[in-house]
């Protein structure tokens, strides 16, 4: 039975505790809460994961640390370099696999919005830049490591364009107004199809040292995901209108969120197609089908729905 340490407990890190621990696997899940999946096999830990000193007692009899960390999105310069650096040593310390949730933020605008594992890491927004160079250390390190790189995701406890503008505006019978082009073509990513590869991926030689994509269904648009919803569970169709682009920068000047999602509108305002063949291939995974992913967000948002009540 191996130990593994998961850093973070949001939907890719609770979805990897779980599938280890059905396994047999002993996870400890590293949290600032110390929350988690609850599971005999699964031990939950409060601490920072940006202190070194602590993370690499945590890690000491780990074979793989699971870099699913989620810091606040308005401070990824602050945050991300610390607690990288300090899961890259820890899983120097322990001899382990230091595996990272990556996204397709390092390659910026690509042409036709196409990005392949081998597209150059040619971000220039801050962002895309912090996980470039997050990247860059973990290979600069000697750890083994591996970087599976998901799109925007679908399942259970997502957050994203689906959760956040499209489920309210249909559950309130209004138009929803997407913050993009809804008739774009954009890649979906399954949060259980990003679990599931890294820890397929985790101890493939074949898979050290390089960046990998999800297994993730061909990209469908906006319209066509809200449609795709509608059709599921008998609702009407939603009107969907297109955001002027200016309106979430005119934002951003005075509200740093607003600021930190126009820097990645791009990714909504143009084709973003996420091509994951040679994962396909090499590894023989498969994408799960979209409608799955969809039923899992509207499940959970359902759920928590009722809890506050």
């Amino acid at each position: 039975m191996s130990n593994h340490v998961v850093v973070g407990s949001g939907p890719i890190g609770s979805s990897i505790a779980r599938l280890l621990a059905e396994r047999g696997e002993r996870v400890r899940m590293v949290t600032r809460s110390g929350g988690g999946p609850t599971h005999p096999l699964i031990e939950r830990v409060a601490a920072d994961a940006a202190d070194a000193r602590r993370l690499t007692e945590l890690t000491q009899d780990a074979v793989t640390l699971y870099n699913c960390a989620n810091p606040k999105y308005t401070e990824w310069e602050k945050l991300w370099f610390p607690m990288n650096d300090a899961m890259i040593a820890a899983t120097k310390a322990a001899g382990a696999v230091y595996v990272l949730t990556g996204n397709l933020y390092g390659y910026g605008p690509q042409p036709g919005g196409h990005m392949t594992e081998n597209s150059p890491l040619a971000a220039v927004g801050r962002k895309g830049r912090v996980r470039i160079k997050m990247w860059q250390d973990a290979l600069a390190s000697g750890v083994r490591t591996v970087e599976v790189r998901g799109s925007d995701y679908l399942g259970a406890g997502a957050v994203g364009v689906f959760s956040s503008v499209l489920l309210p505006a249909i559950n309130a019978g209004r138009a929803a107004w997407a913050p993009g082009d809804p008739d774009q073509p954009h890649s979906f990513t399954y949060t259980g199809d990003q679990a599931r590869t890294m820890v397929e991926l985790s101890h493939d030689e074949r898979a050290w040292g390089k960046a990998w994509h999800t297994p993730t269904a061909p990209a469908i648009s906006i319209r066509i995901l809200a449609d795709r919803y509608c059709a599921l569970t008998g609702r009407p169709r939603v009107k969907i209108n297109k955001l002027p682009r200016f309106v979430m920068r005119t934002a951003g000047l005075v509200h740093p969120m607003s600021r930190e999602l126009a820097e990645m509108d791009y990714q909504f305002y143009g084709p973003f197609h996420l091509d994951s063949s040679l994962t396909e291939q090499t590894f023989g995974l498969h994408p799960t089908n979209i409608e799955v992913g969809i039923r899992e967000t509207v499940e959970d948002a359902e759920a928590i729905a009722t809890r506050t009540m």
